[in-house]
């Protein structure tokens, strides 16, 4: 599909699954710029004597080179070893470690296997020439040929302002002569190191636009993307119509446990329990209107529930308490009247039937 159509931002799925299969912004330049300033500050925070340390270095292994026989195993050869690892060992660690943390900083740490998978067609000569002398080619090539370009006019303008300095280092003994050296080597390495700095800022910009460039999706993509991640919109009212008739079945299942049914007395029907022992008011379990009203009266029937009629009560309820809700304070007054209606009709009820049974055990 062409580039023009691609002009949709990438959905959360399509990130996700791009950052699945390894797919996330790196930048190449950045991790070698944090690791040039890494050890520029460490040489800048090392104590001062270690241009001391390097100078009596070159000085021991010139002067052993013009006097004797630099052969393998020497003291001075075995020095500059110990030496090199001393200084080298702690600073190229800390530079490796800064290092992997910025090749980790723009992406963050990604485990993709089917990136790591062995892919036959990356053997291939002809494809990888292709990809050589590509745009996408020609563009890394110039975006590591512009903070080399720099560096290297840093050096020559260096060159050129020391140029009389440079010509009077035959005059000299070797101690200055190396001093110098190392000082204009500490001045190349901090200020490559700003231009790899500033330049790799560059490049994690170009990083993240060409990464949301190569994700941006056509409508129909988007389209299609959500049908996938949401279900179709035929497949979802299915569903959600399964969920409504189980959500309803429980409704109907909990009448069982009202304690008053309140109608409308044919388009509304709210049941209501109350418990006076556990419960501070009642709690709608069920309520419906039309033939949902009439199923929760039929339920209410087969339980010996009683039902009562009032229009007003029933409408107010409906819409003022939701199932598994408590009603509101400001029909407490009116549904109380029906349930010590009821709890006083139940409880004559309970001791006519009990003195009836008591006159037919005299009998």
């Amino acid at each position: 599909m062409a580039d023009g159509n691609r002009t949709e931002q990438a959905t959360p799925r399509r990130r996700l699954k791009a950052r699945e299969e390894g797919n996330v912004p790196r930048s190449r330049e950045l991790p070698a710029a944090l690791a040039l300033m890494t050890l520029v500050l460490f040489l800048w925070w090392y104590p001062q004597d270690w241009k001391d340390d390097w100078r009596e270095l070159l000085e021991r292994v010139l002067t052993s080179a013009a006097h004797t026989d630099m052969a393998g195993g020497t003291p001075v050869l075995n020095w500059v070893a110990w030496r090199v690892c001393i200084w080298a060992g702690p600073s190229m660690a800390l530079v490796w470690l800064v290092a992997l943390s910025g090749s980790f900083a723009l992406g963050g740490f990604v485990v993709a296997p089917g990136a790591l998978a062995p892919k036959p067609e990356r053997l291939n000569p002809v494809s990888n020439l292709g990809k050589l002398f590509s745009m996408g080619g020609v563009q890394a090539l110039l975006k590591s040929l512009i903070p080399t370009a720099f560096v290297l006019y840093i050096a020559l303008a260096m060159m050129i302002r020391d140029w009389g300095q440079i010509m009077q280092m035959s005059r000299v003994g070797v101690r200055p002569s190396v001093g110098w050296l190392l000082s204009r080597v500490f001045e190349v390495l901090w200020k490559s190191g700003l231009v790899f700095t500033l330049w790799s800022g560059f490049d994690v910009l170009m990083a993240r636009l060409n990464f949301e460039r190569q994700l941006r999706m056509s409508q129909q993509e988007v389209r299609e993307d959500y049908k996938e991640s949401e279900g179709h919109p035929a497949i979802r009212g299915r569903i959600r119509k399964l969920q409504r008739e189980m959500r309803r079945r429980r409704m109907l299942r909990d009448v069982g446990r009202a304690t008053v049914v309140i109608t409308n007395p044919n388009e509304y029907a709210v049941a209501l329990e109350y418990k006076p022992e556990t419960m501070a008011a009642p709690v709608v379990v069920a309520k419906g209107r039309n033939l949902l009203a009439q199923k929760i009266k039929r339920e209410a029937r087969w339980h010996g529930i009683p039902i009562v009629e009032n229009p007003p009560l029933a409408q107010a309820l409906y819409r003022a308490a939701e199932v598994g809700q408590t009603i509101p304070a400001k029909l407490y007054t009116a549904v109380a009247e029906i349930l010590a209606f009821i709890f006083r009709t139940q409880k004559l009820m309970t001791s006519a039937a009990a003195q009836k049974g008591n006159q037919v055990g005299a009998h």
